[in-house]
Order: structure tokens, then C-alpha cells, then sequence
């Protein structure tokens, strides 16, 4: 599963909104041992109060879902990862994840392509394959 994961470009994120539904969100993302990582970037949005950000502060309770499809159903899988997110402000976890996002995504690599940082701590892998 964490080979699947670690090769995945986007995964889903759930979080929980104040009164109990659920927000899903595609995100792109870096695991690091049983820690995701995942930065708001400068692409146009509607609000700069982003509702997963709300939503974590509030709960953070959160999945999250890395899968792959393809026509040839003996090569579909997902993989469900649980854990606490917290927001990262500053310091040393701030680099360090946006050193492992630009190392996978280059799209990164420009200056303050990065902002706020969602660190994941995993408690529960989860998956399914056809093969």
C-alpha cells in the first residue's frame, strides 16, 4: 500500500464541516513515513478562508483516499489512510514539507508556490486490489 501510495499523484481528501457532512477535496500531496503532507497553493480559489482549512481547525478527524482506476479492472486498488491534521505555521516541518512536495511535483519548485501546510499523522492504512 505505502508503494501505491507514494507513487500516487492526487489523492482525496475528507474532512468533517461544522455541522457533520463531509468535504471532499482533490489534493496533491507527500508521504513521509506514516505523515502526509499537503500545501495550499497560489491557483485562483473562490475564498482565501478555504473550507478544509476551517474544517481541520474545528475537527481533525480527516481521510484520505489515493486510488487508481483503468478499464482493466485487474489493475484497480485504493488505499484509505485515517489520522489527525493539524495545521504547520513555521519551522522546520514547513521546509521540510515543501522540500518533499517540490522534490515530486515541479510545479512547486518556484518561489512561494507554497503556502499554508496540512501535516496528516496516519493512525490506519486500509486498501483493496483486483489482483
Amino acid at each position: 500500500m505505502r508503494r501505491k501510495v507514494d507513487g500516487a499523484r492526487v489523492a482525496r481528501l475528507a474532512t468533517v464541516r461544522p455541522g457533520g457532512t463531509p468535504h471532499v477535496v482533490p489534493v496533491v500531496f507527500a508521504l513521509d513515513a506514516d505523515r502526509i503532507f499537503t500545501a495550499v497553493d497560489p491557483k485562483p480559489k473562490r475564498t482565501a478562508r478555504l473550507q478544509r482549512l476551517e474544517n481541520i481547525r474545528a475537527n481533525p478527524a480527516v481521510e484520505v483516499v489515493v486510488d487508481h482506476y483503468e478499464d482493466d479492472w485487474s489493475r484497480i486498488w485504493w488505499v484509505r489512510l485515517r489520522g489527525e491534521a493539524r495545521m504547520v505555521e513555521e519551522g522546520p516541518e514547513v521546509e521540510h514539507a515543501h522540500a518533499l512536495l517540490a522534490a515530486k511535483y515541479p510545479q512547486y519548485r518556484g518561489a512561494d508556490m507554497l503556502g499554508e501546510v496540512i501535516a496528516i499523522e496516519i493512525d490506519r492504512w486500509t486498501g483493496w486490489s483486483f489482483a
